[in-house]
Parts: structure tokens; C-alpha cells; sequence
């Protein structure tokens, strides 16, 4: 499955208002696994910026003048996002600014969703984690996901962070492969011979205080985890 994680930032909070979208970050997601490819634009949104909005992003008008409009961005967007499922926190604020810029270019363009799936990663989080702080920022602590560098909002940082923190919301661990399964099971007759004279391997034992701090990991991510650890489950003989 192809996944994108999307985050946009905007000129104010109401599309009512007439407020535009002025940044827009995604990054990919394949299998569950961060592909490490993105799409991110700057956009000049060709109007000011709320004070509010500036306090949270500060993105000014100044730093887009010379931006592109969503016009011309609009192209390379859809060809990112086109066929993937589009993960937000908070969907429903992201997709009626994507879908009021789509107007704004042609009505005939549809919405968002007629290219996309959507999931609300805010919705999955509530229905985990009931009655408790579901913001990003509250997931980050709560999972353990670095954002230290997340002194203001930007599209394409929050993108990143809520890549790590909805993989672990869903899940947490994927399969662990060295490579692809069905190429290597295919080369079986290309296999690497080793000399029988090689030098012995050195073994490298992990020290007292490195099998402390890997334990410590292992019970967070069994606490995290929607299936638990499967490491732990591994040493306990639950998993084949």
C-alpha cells in the first residue's frame, strides 16, 4: 500500500474567510516503511496572514512573495499524492483547504478524495486513546518520537513527525527483511561461498548497561505497540 502523510499550513484557520493554503509537505510511506521521498512547496497565498496563524508557523507574507501560487504547484502535488492514501491529523481542516484551492483553479477538478483515500490519524488516536491528549504534540510524548526541533509548525517537519507517529499508533513494528523475499529466493543458485580458512569473527558482546537500556526499549514498544513486542514474544517461543 501507498501511503502519503500530508500536512498544510494556512493563512488563518477559516476557508470561509477566504484563507489559503501556504505551505504544503508530504512524505511517502510504502509498506510501512518511510521511503524518504517528499513533496514540499512554499506557496504564495496572495493575501496576509492572520497574526494567529503567523504565531504558529511563522511563514510571512515577505519570506512568499516571490513563491509560486497553487496554480503552478498544483501539477506536481497531484502527481505525488495521486492513488495514495492520504494520512492527516485532523483531515477535515487539510482536505477543505486542498479542496477550496482546487476550486479556486476549476470546479470541474472535483475533491481531494476523488484522487485520494483519507485517513484522520486524529480519529485513530481518540478511538486509542479515549478521554487523553490526542494533538501531535501529546502523541510525540506519548510514543516517543523526537520533536525537539518542532519550536513552530512547518508542513513538511510535521508531515515527517507524523509519519513515526502514526506507523506506531497502527502498529508500531513492521516485518524486518534484509532485502526482497521473492528475489532472493529466486537466486538461491547465486549464493556467496565463504573461504574455509577465513579468520574467526570477532565477537563483539553487548556491555551490562547496553542490555539494560535494550530491555527498557523492548518494554516501551510493548506498551506502544498494538500487538505488543514481537521480539519479546519471539524469546517467549509465542511467534513461529
Amino acid at each position: 500500500m501507498r501511503q502519503v502523510v500530508l500536512d498544510t499550513e494556512t493563512t488563518g484557520l477559516e476557508v470561509e474567510a477566504g484563507h489559503r493554503i501556504l505551505e504544503i509537505g508530504c512524505v511517502e510511506i510504502i509498506g510501512r516503511r518511510l521511503t524518504r521521498r517528499h513533496f514540499h512547496q512554499y506557496i504564495n497565498p496572495q493575501r496576509d496572514i492572520d497574526d494567529g496563524a503567523l504565531g504558529v508557523h511563522g511563514i510571512t507574507r515577505e519570506f512568499l512573495k516571490d513563491k509560486p501560487v497553487f496554480e503552478d504547484v498544483w501539477e506536481g502535488f497531484l502527481e505525488f499524492v495521486n492513488g495514495a492514501e492520504l494520512i492527516m491529523h485532523n483531515a477535515a481542516f487539510d482536505t477543505q483547504f486542498i479542496n477550496q484551492e482546487m476550486k479556486y483553479l476549476s470546479p470541474k477538478l472535483g475533491a481531494i478524495t476523488d484522487y485520494c483515500g483519507v485517513v484522520d490519524s486524529l480519529e485513530l488516536a481518540r478511538n486509542k486513546h479515549p478521554g487523553q491528549k490526542n494533538n501531535l504534540d501529546a502523541l510525540c510524548k506519548r510514543y516517543d518520537v523526537d520533536n525537539s526541533q518542532r519550536d513552530l509548525h512547518g508542513a513538511l517537519l510535521d508531515a515527517e513527525i507524523l509519519a513515526d507517529v502514526y506507523l506506531l499508533l497502527t502498529g508500531g513494528q513492521v516485518t524486518l527483511s534484509l532485502g526482497d523475499e521473492q528475489t532472493s529466493s529466486s537466486n538461491t543458485s547465486n549464493k556467496i561461498k565463504v573461504r574455509e580458512d577465513r579468520p574467526a569473527l570477532k565477537i563483539i558482546r553487548a556491555t551490562s548497561e547496553e542490555l539494560v537500556r535494550h530491555e527498557k526499549k523492548l518494554d516501551q514498544l510493548d506498551g506502544t505497540a498494538e500487538s505488543g513486542c514481537v521480539w519479546k514474544r519471539m524469546e517467549a517461543g509465542d511467534v513461529a
